[in-house]
């Protein structure tokens, strides 16, 4: 087997020689077996151990023996112990997803902080399977049943074309010694249960699974690439936005395609929206309605889709003290402001305005809009009108609504920033002191 991961090494993880590697061992087979064949093939290699402290003195004993392993070999070894329980408590998660939130947080600020170049785990061919199977028990798009990717960013897994009876047969030859794991035993963890259960039933049908497998994986693979291609290409023509705030998305080019359904899932799936029916209704439904995810929404607005991380509700107000204040550059979330003495008028747009500075009463304010606000629109000779009205006047969305930023000078609504400045600020021939504030977006 030596001969066929150097192989496999040499012609598909070029990369991996002459870099620092960090091996994620927990002391069982599949790591241990990776941790010989990568000092066997003379790469530059360490250990991380992960205690997570579920099994008593059975983590403890994992923990001395992957560091007799480590000095047997004359590797550095790096250890940490984890309060696992404590941490799926506090974040409400199960067990196994807190173990691998701690295990991959602490590998990737270790990689960083040593400068590793690569984690490399011991993913095998019968962990691509079970993940598969576990996918496809759970209902998923392609993207579900392609497999465990062999690198994905600084994570190499560079066992995935070997199986566990091939690792296993190498340590038995090669008198390795590992540790095995008593928890892998329990058929309530629902990977084991595929693992004891379904595969042994799935290979008496056929004892080539493992091989079958490995082609319908790169069929599918194949065929991922072909929906990625044609995703792209609609992608392309409807996003006519995009920024760090919001994409918007041009509701036309989903209803040209086929099946929109299908596009809508993998355009959105990232964002986990639960229910897919609602979010394809959103292309006939009114202006204005939404769908929600746990972290992102999907706004209907006019012929767009727009969609866009879920804001804090936190009013925000930063207060300007006084003249001397407008020397600095004042900034909040949504951007900053300047504040430049100005001889004469030059050309304002909606980014930058002029005023009269005596007419500033301090302390300034900058806050987002609330309802009840209101202004005079420049232009409007002096005719009041709420923000509200102004806001749906201007025909923006919903979340452009949400995003509008006021001056104040106290109470008086100096600026609606970047859409229209107040009349009573404005510069009349009688203004001695003229003030140009430009309005600067993140």
């Amino acid at each position: 087997m030596l001969k066929y991961f150097q192989s496999h090494i040499e012609n598909n993880l070029p990369f991996l020689f002459n870099k620092r590697l960090l091996i994620a061992i927990s002391g069982g087979l599949d790591s241990v077996v990776l941790t010989h064949l990568c000092h066997s093939d003379g790469l530059n290699i360490a250990l991380a151990h992960c205690n997570f402290n579920l099994r008593g003195m059975e983590s403890d004993l994992d923990e001395e023996f992957v560091i007799n392993l480590a000095d047997k070999l004359n590797l550095e070894v790096f250890v940490q112990n984890f309060s696992t329980e404590d941490y799926a408590e506090e974040q409400k998660i199960s067990t196994q997803m807190a173990a691998r939130e701690l295990r991959y947080d602490w590998f990737l600020d270790l990689a960083g902080t040593l400068s590793f170049n690569y984690i490399l785990t011991a993913h095998h061919a019968d962990d691509n399977l079970e993940t598969f199977l576990i996918n496809f028990s759970r209902g998923t798009g392609i993207s579900g049943l392609t497999g465990i990717p062999e690198v994905q960013g600084n994570i190499v897994r560079p066992l995935l074309p070997f199986s566990r009876e091939e690792l296993e047969n190498y340590a038995q030859k090669e008198n390795i010694e590992w540790r095995e794991d008593s928890s892998n035993a329990s058929e309530k963890y629902l990977r084991n249960n595929i693992r004891h259960n379904v595969i042994p039933a799935l290979k008496t049908i056929n004892p080539e699974l493992l091989s079958s497998f490995k082609t319908t994986i790169q069929n599918l693979n194949d065929t991922a690439d072909i929906v990625e291609e044609s995703l792209n290409a609609v992608a392309k023509r409807a996003i006519v936005d995009l920024d760090e705030n919001q994409i918007k998305f041009k509701i036309s080019e989903f209803k040209k395609v086929n099946n929109p359904k299908a596009y809508l899932f993998e355009m959105f799936k990232a964002y986990g929206f639960p229910e897919w029916d609602d979010v394809l209704d959103l292309l006939d439904a009114q202006t204005g309605k939404q769908v929600f995810s746990e972290t992102h929404q999907l706004l209907k607005d006019r012929e767009h889709l727009i969609l866009r991380e879920i804001q804090s509700a936190e009013t925000i107000a930063i207060t300007i003290d006084s003249k001397e204040s407008l020397n600095n550059k004042i900034s909040f979330p949504n951007g900053h402001l300047e504040f430049i003495e100005a001889d004469t008028l030059d050309v304002s747009n909606k980014n930058a305005i002029h005023i009269d500075k005596d007419k500033l009463k301090f302390p300034l304010e900058i806050r987002k809009w609330q309802e009840g606000d209101y202004f005079y629109p420049f232009g409007m000779n002096g005719k009041k009108k709420k923000i509200s009205k102004f806001l749906k006047d201007e025909k923006l969305s919903v979340f452009e609504k949400e995003n509008v930023w006021l001056l104040l000078s106290q109470s008086e609504i100096v600026w609606v920033m970047g859409l229209r400045a107040d009349e009573q600020f404005k510069v009349l021939p009688s203004t001695d002191n003229v003030l140009k504030i430009i309005f600067k977006t993140n």
